[in-house]
């Protein structure tokens, strides 16, 4: 497979002045200039699937990784037909796929807001594309919206948060168990706006096994708990059934007696810190042992 390390558009070298730079897989168009950007490590960024239903839902991916958000002032004179397609020729040719697209107010649906990205379809001449390029050292999700005036890019660059924010051991719970009734676990990692447990979440398992088998007579519930990024009753489903995953893993690799274990979730519902900053929803995300 071919890598995307410069993606080099058809067109000249941009114009973009060299204090605000183009993400290096991405160049802007030529003679385009940067009026934002915003770069965080790890984030949350929607990326769209679909076009908008006449009900005004629509099919997503929410993606966990580095994200990059650009938006470029375009030349004059220059038709979104004409960008589009210096974009969209770029990426195939480095290797991405092009898995959604649509242009102007009709195919793309009535305008909602979408978070991360904004007000969708935006005018007649709006063009809009959702790219990926398998990598294995972590996908790449570009999504694109080429209006009238200004280009706006969503780069994620998937990755796993960084490891350690609070060690985890069967001591260590035990004792906040003891003090509290219940233990946060941070270490019990997911996959995006899924219930599959990741392979780096297994020494966390691993401990809150050691517990329940150091303490026989204690019966926990396991509680999933979300950020607030998308819909209530999304978030409540998910935390639901990450919890019963976690269960399921104890129970199945652990050979923890099932009677021990009840899951549940409750979603965005127990925050733990703000969930206005990254470090806020990072926290918020998690699995919780409660005793019963």
């Amino acid at each position: 497979m071919r890598t995307a390390s410069i993606i080099a558009l058809a067109l000249a070298v941009s114009s973009v002045p060299s204090h605000a730079q183009d993400h290096p897989m991405v160049k802007a168009y030529a003679g385009s200039t940067i009026n934002s950007k915003d770069v965080k490590d790890f984030d949350e960024q929607i990326m769209l699937l679909s076009v908008i239903a006449p009900n005004k839902s629509y099919k997503s991916e929410k993606l966990q990784g580095k994200v990059t958000r650009i938006n470029y002032g375009d030349p004059n004179g220059r038709s979104t037909l004409e960008k589009f397609k210096n974009y969209e020729t770029a990426l195939k040719s480095a290797g991405f796929e092009v898995l959604w697209q649509c242009a102007g107010y009709d195919p793309c649906g009535p305008q909602v807001a979408i978070p991360g990205i904004g007000s969708f379809p935006y005018g007649d001449q709006g063009r809009y594309l959702t790219a990926r390029l398998k990598r294995a050292e972590g996908d790449v999700w570009v999504g694109l919206q080429v209006k009238p005036a200004w280009t706006d890019l969503q780069i994620v660059e998937l990755k796993p948060m960084e490891m350690g924010m609070v060690t985890v051991d069967a001591a260590a719970m035990a004792k906040g168990i003891l003090a509290e009734g219940h233990v946060p676990v941070y270490g019990v990692y997911f996959e995006t706006n899924s219930a599959d447990i990741k392979a780096e979440s297994a020494g966390a398992l691993k401990e809150i096994a050691a517990l329940l088998q150091k303490t026989p007579a204690l019966k926990l519930y396991v509680v999933g708990h979300t950020d607030n990024v998308g819909a209530m009753a999304t978030n409540v489903a998910l935390s639901k059934r990450r919890a019963a995953s976690v269960v399921t893993a104890l129970t199945t690799t652990h050979r923890i007696d099932a009677a021990r274990l009840l899951p549940d979730g409750v979603g965005p519902l127990a925050p733990v810190a703000s969930n206005d900053t990254d470090a806020g929803r990072a926290k918020n995300r998690r699995v919780e042992l409660v005793k019963q």
